[in-house]
């Protein structure tokens, strides 16, 4: 990627961005065309949230787009919980709560703001999903932040689910995943396709690797991590908070 991050897509860019696709979103399995595996990630990260959470009373999106994951959540859980949506995009969130709300009949809040400055109550969440949505964070500190206030918000016990568009800190390898990658776009649409996808990647993104996804996870507190599948350039993988110990545990 050649495009330094302070040249990069502003928040207001994204944002204006998806208030256009809101339609290409909205469709729970087409959704994601550029995405490698993406069916199969959604699949996987969800069905690891009740692994670990069999007991899910709420729920928090971030990046939620049209709510795809917390509607492939909830169908999966089979039983409605509380649901707050956040995203730069009011159309999406339009879009997310009108197609939520066919779901759950648990509350739904909706946050028209950056995950990094939303004021949310700690604790409160049993299970946090953040799906094509960390690789928009640019300098080491955003993610440090952003993955410690995740750590905050879990309750204990609670578990935090990503499936991303993802680096590689090798350089050599890098340059074959996203050979991979294109020639993988090249199927989906051919060159002048893979043209327009590495170029809006190469102006809004900039995504960090696996390891140091972990790694920042283990710094922030999470007891648990693990990779759920990778393939390329995309990767799905979380965390789980460690439970509060009492006097009555021993």
């Amino acid at each position: 990627m050649s495009i330094p991050l302070n040249k990069k897509s502003t928040t207001s860019d994204i944002e204006k961005r998806f208030d256009k696709d809101v339609e290409r979103f909205s469709n729970i399995d087409t959704g994601q065309v550029t995405t490698i595996d993406a069916s199969l990630s959604m699949e996987l990260i969800t069905e690891a949230a009740i692994s670990a959470n069999p007991v899910i009373l709420k729920v928090l999106d971030i990046g939620c787009g049209a709510g795809n994951n917390t509607i492939k959540l909830l169908r999966k859980y089979g039983t409605g919980f509380d649901c707050d949506l956040v995203d730069l995009s009011m159309h999406m969130l339009e879009r997310a709560k009108e197609r939520v709300s066919q779901e759950t009949q648990g509350e739904i809040n909706t946050f028209h703001e950056d995950f990094r400055t939303v004021d949310l109550n700690e604790e409160s969440y049993d299970v946090i999903l953040a799906a094509a949505v960390l690789h928009h964070l640019r300098e080491y500190q955003d993610w440090k932040d952003v993955f410690e206030k995740i750590f905050r918000l879990l309750k204990p016990g609670g578990s935090f689910w990503v499936t991303d568009l993802v680096s590689h800190d090798d350089s050599n390898i890098q340059t074959l995943m996203w050979n991979r990658y294109g020639n993988y776009l090249k199927t989906k649409g051919g060159d002048d396709y893979m043209e327009k996808v590495f170029k809006y990647i190469d102006q809004e993104d900039s995504p960090r690797s696996v390891v140091f996804q972990l790694d920042l996870m283990r710094d922030s507190g999470f007891e648990t991590v693990d990779v759920l599948h990778k393939n390329s350039c995309f990767s799905a993988f979380g965390g789980i908070k460690g439970k509060k110990i009492s006097v009555t545990d021993y």
